[in-house]
Protein backbone atom coordinates (compact mmCIF):
# COMPACT_ATOMS: atom_id res chain seq x y z
CA UNK A 1 0.00 0.00 0.00
CA UNK A 2 1.60 2.92 -0.96
CA UNK A 3 -0.86 5.61 -1.09
CA UNK A 4 -2.34 6.82 1.73
CA UNK A 5 -6.08 7.26 2.59
CA UNK A 6 -7.18 9.70 4.98
CA UNK A 7 -11.36 9.51 5.46
CA UNK A 8 -13.60 11.77 5.08
CA UNK A 9 -15.60 13.81 7.54
CA UNK A 10 -18.14 11.68 6.62
CA UNK A 11 -19.10 8.04 5.06
CA UNK A 12 -21.02 8.05 1.98
CA UNK A 13 -21.65 4.66 0.07
CA UNK A 14 -19.78 4.05 -2.85
CA UNK A 15 -21.39 0.97 -4.84
CA UNK A 16 -18.36 0.68 -7.29
CA UNK A 17 -15.63 -0.15 -4.52
CA UNK A 18 -16.97 -2.94 -2.99
CA UNK A 19 -15.56 -6.33 -5.29
CA UNK A 20 -17.13 -9.85 -6.18
CA UNK A 21 -19.89 -9.30 -3.62
CA UNK A 22 -20.60 -5.77 -3.56
CA UNK A 23 -24.20 -6.85 -4.90
CA UNK A 24 -24.76 -8.67 -1.63
CA UNK A 25 -24.05 -5.84 0.44
CA UNK A 26 -25.11 -1.88 1.63
CA UNK A 27 -25.53 0.03 4.28
CA UNK A 28 -29.39 -0.05 5.01
CA UNK A 29 -31.15 -2.59 6.16
CA UNK A 30 -34.80 -3.30 4.82
CA UNK A 31 -36.23 -5.48 1.98
CA UNK A 32 -35.77 -3.94 -1.54
CA UNK A 33 -38.68 -6.10 -2.67
CA UNK A 34 -41.94 -8.04 -2.20
CA UNK A 35 -41.48 -11.73 -2.22
CA UNK A 36 -43.00 -13.74 -0.35
CA UNK A 37 -41.25 -16.77 1.07
CA UNK A 38 -42.36 -20.78 0.00
CA UNK A 39 -43.79 -22.53 2.78
CA UNK A 40 -43.43 -26.75 2.68
CA UNK A 41 -44.98 -29.56 4.10
CA UNK A 42 -42.94 -29.77 7.57
CA UNK A 43 -42.96 -27.67 10.64
CA UNK A 44 -39.58 -26.48 9.96
CA UNK A 45 -38.87 -24.39 7.61
CA UNK A 46 -35.11 -23.49 6.65
CA UNK A 47 -34.33 -20.53 4.38
CA UNK A 48 -30.37 -20.95 3.67
CA UNK A 49 -27.69 -21.03 1.53
CA UNK A 50 -24.62 -23.72 2.06
CA UNK A 51 -21.87 -21.34 3.01
CA UNK A 52 -20.10 -22.00 6.08
CA UNK A 53 -22.95 -20.52 8.19
CA UNK A 54 -25.52 -22.39 6.38
CA UNK A 55 -23.81 -25.88 6.43
CA UNK A 56 -24.62 -25.87 10.42
CA UNK A 57 -27.94 -25.83 10.95
CA UNK A 58 -28.41 -28.51 7.48
CA UNK A 59 -25.54 -31.16 9.43
CA UNK A 60 -27.48 -30.54 12.47
CA UNK A 61 -31.04 -31.38 11.35
CA UNK A 62 -29.60 -34.67 9.39
CA UNK A 63 -27.58 -35.18 12.68
CA UNK A 64 -30.98 -35.17 14.34
CA UNK A 65 -32.63 -36.98 12.13
CA UNK A 66 -29.66 -40.18 12.14
CA UNK A 67 -30.37 -39.85 15.83
CA UNK A 68 -34.11 -40.56 15.34
CA UNK A 69 -35.58 -36.99 16.43
CA UNK A 70 -38.29 -37.11 13.72
CA UNK A 71 -39.39 -33.75 14.96
CA UNK A 72 -36.42 -32.30 12.40
CA UNK A 73 -37.66 -33.32 9.30
CA UNK A 74 -37.64 -30.07 7.10
CA UNK A 75 -38.36 -28.22 4.14
CA UNK A 76 -35.17 -26.44 2.95
CA UNK A 77 -35.31 -23.34 0.67
CA UNK A 78 -32.62 -21.68 -1.87
CA UNK A 79 -31.51 -18.19 -0.67
CA UNK A 80 -29.28 -17.05 -2.99
CA UNK A 81 -27.73 -14.03 -1.93
CA UNK A 82 -25.97 -13.16 -5.00
CA UNK A 83 -29.28 -12.52 -6.74
CA UNK A 84 -30.91 -10.50 -3.45
CA UNK A 85 -32.98 -13.39 -2.06
CA UNK A 86 -32.02 -11.92 1.20
CA UNK A 87 -33.89 -8.67 0.80
CA UNK A 88 -37.03 -10.21 -0.58
CA UNK A 89 -40.10 -8.83 1.52
CA UNK A 90 -40.85 -12.74 3.28
CA UNK A 91 -37.11 -13.16 4.16
CA UNK A 92 -36.26 -10.01 5.63
CA UNK A 93 -39.51 -10.56 8.29
CA UNK A 94 -38.01 -14.14 9.22
CA UNK A 95 -34.37 -12.25 9.55
CA UNK A 96 -34.63 -8.33 9.40
CA UNK A 97 -30.90 -8.83 9.40
CA UNK A 98 -31.04 -9.84 5.61
CA UNK A 99 -28.11 -13.03 6.32
CA UNK A 100 -28.96 -16.49 5.83
CA UNK A 101 -29.24 -19.07 7.60
CA UNK A 102 -33.11 -18.90 9.05
CA UNK A 103 -35.80 -20.70 10.52
CA UNK A 104 -39.08 -20.79 10.80
CA UNK A 105 -40.89 -23.38 13.26
CA UNK A 106 -44.51 -23.97 12.59
CA UNK A 107 -45.14 -26.13 15.15
CA UNK A 108 -45.38 -23.22 17.81
CA UNK A 109 -48.47 -20.63 17.67
CA UNK A 110 -47.40 -18.21 16.25
CA UNK A 111 -44.87 -19.91 14.47
CA UNK A 112 -41.35 -19.06 15.88
CA UNK A 113 -38.90 -17.57 13.61
CA UNK A 114 -35.03 -18.05 14.53
CA UNK A 115 -32.05 -16.34 13.09
CA UNK A 116 -28.17 -16.39 13.58
CA UNK A 117 -26.86 -19.65 13.03
CA UNK A 118 -25.18 -20.19 16.47
CA UNK A 119 -29.30 -19.44 18.02
CA UNK A 120 -30.62 -21.47 15.22
CA UNK A 121 -28.39 -24.96 16.59
CA UNK A 122 -29.00 -23.88 20.05
CA UNK A 123 -32.75 -23.70 19.33
CA UNK A 124 -32.98 -26.99 17.77
CA UNK A 125 -30.86 -28.43 19.99
CA UNK A 126 -32.79 -27.73 23.03
CA UNK A 127 -36.11 -28.62 21.23
CA UNK A 128 -35.51 -32.40 20.62
CA UNK A 129 -34.10 -32.77 24.20
CA UNK A 130 -31.02 -31.33 24.55
CA UNK A 131 -29.42 -33.69 21.27
CA UNK A 132 -25.90 -33.35 20.73
CA UNK A 133 -26.09 -30.48 23.74
CA UNK A 134 -24.16 -31.90 26.98
CA UNK A 135 -26.50 -32.09 30.02
CA UNK A 136 -23.76 -31.65 32.43
CA UNK A 137 -23.85 -28.27 33.54
CA UNK A 138 -20.01 -27.53 33.42
CA UNK A 139 -20.22 -29.40 29.99
CA UNK A 140 -22.89 -27.26 28.87
CA UNK A 141 -20.90 -24.14 29.64
CA UNK A 142 -18.07 -25.14 27.76
CA UNK A 143 -19.95 -25.96 25.00
CA UNK A 144 -21.60 -22.77 24.51
CA UNK A 145 -18.37 -21.09 25.10
CA UNK A 146 -16.85 -22.85 21.94
CA UNK A 147 -20.08 -21.94 20.24
CA UNK A 148 -20.22 -18.64 20.94
CA UNK A 149 -16.12 -18.34 20.20
CA UNK A 150 -17.12 -19.03 16.59
CA UNK A 151 -19.79 -17.07 15.88
CA UNK A 152 -17.24 -14.34 17.57
CA UNK A 153 -14.04 -15.43 15.50
CA UNK A 154 -15.19 -16.81 12.51
CA UNK A 155 -15.90 -12.99 10.86
CA UNK A 156 -12.38 -12.74 11.34
CA UNK A 157 -11.75 -15.64 9.07
CA UNK A 158 -14.51 -14.71 6.61
CA UNK A 159 -15.14 -10.77 6.21
CA UNK A 160 -12.16 -10.19 7.44
CA UNK A 161 -9.48 -12.58 5.78
CA UNK A 162 -11.37 -14.45 3.41
CA UNK A 163 -12.39 -11.08 2.28
CA UNK A 164 -9.25 -9.47 1.49
CA UNK A 165 -7.24 -12.74 0.27
CA UNK A 166 -9.78 -13.91 -2.43
CA UNK A 167 -12.50 -11.50 -2.71
CA UNK A 168 -10.90 -7.93 -2.58
CA UNK A 169 -10.45 -5.88 -5.79
CA UNK A 170 -7.26 -5.44 -5.02
CA UNK A 171 -4.85 -7.67 -2.99
CA UNK A 172 -3.16 -5.30 -0.28
CA UNK A 173 -0.55 -6.62 2.40
CA UNK A 174 -1.14 -5.03 5.71
CA UNK A 175 -4.66 -6.45 5.68
CA UNK A 176 -4.37 -10.11 4.74
CA UNK A 177 -1.08 -9.94 7.09
CA UNK A 178 -3.62 -8.80 9.85
CA UNK A 179 -5.94 -11.17 9.31
CA UNK A 180 -3.90 -14.16 8.36
CA UNK A 181 -2.38 -13.64 11.38
CA UNK A 182 -5.83 -13.28 13.38
CA UNK A 183 -6.90 -16.44 11.92
CA UNK A 184 -3.68 -18.77 12.17
CA UNK A 185 -3.73 -17.93 16.25
CA UNK A 186 -7.33 -18.96 16.02
CA UNK A 187 -6.42 -22.34 14.45
CA UNK A 188 -3.62 -22.75 16.97
CA UNK A 189 -6.38 -21.98 19.85
CA UNK A 190 -8.25 -24.73 18.41
CA UNK A 191 -5.20 -26.58 17.56
CA UNK A 192 -4.25 -26.41 21.48
CA UNK A 193 -7.58 -27.45 22.82
CA UNK A 194 -7.96 -30.22 20.08
CA UNK A 195 -4.48 -31.73 21.62
CA UNK A 196 -6.04 -32.72 24.62
CA UNK A 197 -9.50 -34.26 23.74
CA UNK A 198 -11.35 -35.94 20.39
CA UNK A 199 -14.18 -33.15 20.42
CA UNK A 200 -14.01 -29.27 21.58
CA UNK A 201 -15.93 -30.38 24.47
CA UNK A 202 -14.31 -33.96 25.52
CA UNK A 203 -15.53 -37.22 24.21
CA UNK A 204 -18.70 -36.03 22.59
CA UNK A 205 -19.63 -34.33 19.65
CA UNK A 206 -22.02 -31.16 20.12
CA UNK A 207 -23.20 -28.62 18.29
CA UNK A 208 -20.01 -26.89 19.24
CA UNK A 209 -18.23 -29.10 16.83
CA UNK A 210 -20.86 -29.19 14.45
CA UNK A 211 -20.47 -24.92 14.32
CA UNK A 212 -16.46 -24.88 14.43
CA UNK A 213 -15.84 -27.32 11.74
CA UNK A 214 -18.22 -25.36 9.10
CA UNK A 215 -15.97 -22.81 9.24
CA UNK A 216 -12.26 -23.59 10.51
CA UNK A 217 -12.90 -27.31 9.61
CA UNK A 218 -13.84 -26.75 5.90
CA UNK A 219 -10.82 -24.18 6.23
CA UNK A 220 -7.89 -26.68 6.40
CA UNK A 221 -9.93 -29.05 4.24
CA UNK A 222 -8.87 -27.15 1.72
CA UNK A 223 -12.32 -25.57 1.00
CA UNK A 224 -12.32 -22.38 1.77
CA UNK A 225 -11.13 -19.49 -0.45
CA UNK A 226 -8.28 -21.78 -1.63
CA UNK A 227 -5.75 -20.39 1.26
CA UNK A 228 -4.57 -23.88 2.79
CA UNK A 229 -1.35 -23.81 1.32
CA UNK A 230 -0.85 -19.84 2.06
CA UNK A 231 -2.42 -20.63 5.98
CA UNK A 232 0.23 -24.16 6.30
CA UNK A 233 -3.02 -25.67 7.72
CA UNK A 234 -1.27 -29.28 7.69
CA UNK A 235 0.78 -27.94 10.68
CA UNK A 236 -2.16 -27.89 12.89
CA UNK A 237 -2.57 -32.14 13.34
CA UNK A 238 -4.63 -32.18 15.69
CA UNK A 239 -7.54 -29.47 13.81
CA UNK A 240 -6.98 -31.91 11.18
CA UNK A 241 -7.83 -35.12 12.87
CA UNK A 242 -10.89 -33.54 14.35
CA UNK A 243 -11.80 -32.50 10.93
CA UNK A 244 -11.25 -35.31 8.99
CA UNK A 245 -12.94 -37.22 11.12
CA UNK A 246 -16.21 -35.35 11.47
CA UNK A 247 -16.18 -34.53 7.27
CA UNK A 248 -16.22 -38.53 7.10
CA UNK A 249 -20.18 -38.73 8.75
CA UNK A 250 -22.24 -39.28 6.37
CA UNK A 251 -24.57 -36.64 8.39
CA UNK A 252 -22.12 -34.37 7.19
CA UNK A 253 -21.56 -35.42 3.74
CA UNK A 254 -25.47 -34.68 3.62
CA UNK A 255 -25.78 -31.70 5.35
CA UNK A 256 -22.88 -30.09 3.29
CA UNK A 257 -25.32 -30.77 -0.04
CA UNK A 258 -28.29 -28.82 1.11
CA UNK A 259 -29.01 -25.57 -0.12
CA UNK A 260 -25.53 -25.92 -2.46
CA UNK A 261 -25.68 -23.89 -5.56
CA UNK A 262 -21.88 -24.19 -6.67
CA UNK A 263 -19.42 -27.08 -7.12
CA UNK A 264 -20.29 -30.14 -8.84
CA UNK A 265 -23.68 -30.77 -9.89
CA UNK A 266 -23.99 -34.48 -7.77
CA UNK A 267 -22.95 -32.38 -4.72
CA UNK A 268 -25.68 -29.54 -5.47
CA UNK A 269 -29.33 -30.13 -3.44
CA UNK A 270 -31.01 -26.60 -4.07
CA UNK A 271 -34.26 -27.58 -2.30
CA UNK A 272 -34.84 -30.17 0.14
CA UNK A 273 -38.19 -31.77 1.38
CA UNK A 274 -37.63 -35.22 1.81
CA UNK A 275 -34.45 -37.69 2.90
CA UNK A 276 -35.32 -39.19 -0.91
CA UNK A 277 -33.97 -36.27 -2.31
CA UNK A 278 -30.36 -36.90 -1.78
CA UNK A 279 -31.28 -39.61 -4.18
CA UNK A 280 -33.15 -38.29 -6.87
CA UNK A 281 -32.99 -34.44 -6.74
CA UNK A 282 -29.59 -33.43 -7.02
CA UNK A 283 -28.50 -31.05 -9.92
CA UNK A 284 -26.86 -34.29 -11.78
CA UNK A 285 -30.09 -35.96 -11.71
CA UNK A 286 -32.72 -33.63 -12.36
CA UNK A 287 -30.27 -32.52 -15.48
CA UNK A 288 -30.37 -36.25 -16.50
CA UNK A 289 -34.17 -36.46 -16.01
CA UNK A 290 -34.94 -33.66 -18.44
CA UNK A 291 -32.48 -34.52 -20.84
Amino acid sequence: MTDSYTPPAVWTWDKSNGGKFASTNRPIAGATHDKPLQVGKHPLQLYSLATPNGVKVTVLLEELLAAGHSGAEYDAWLINIGEGDQFGSGFVEVNPNSKIPALMDHSTTPPTRVFESGAILLYLAEKHGGAFLPADPSLRAECLSWLFWQMGSAPYLGGGFGHFYAYAPEKWEYPIDRFAMETKRQLDVLDRALAERTYLTGDDYTIADIAIWAWYGQLVLGRLYSAAEFLDVASYKNVMRWAEAIDARPTVQRGRMVNRAFGEPETQLHERHDASDFETKTQDKIGDASS
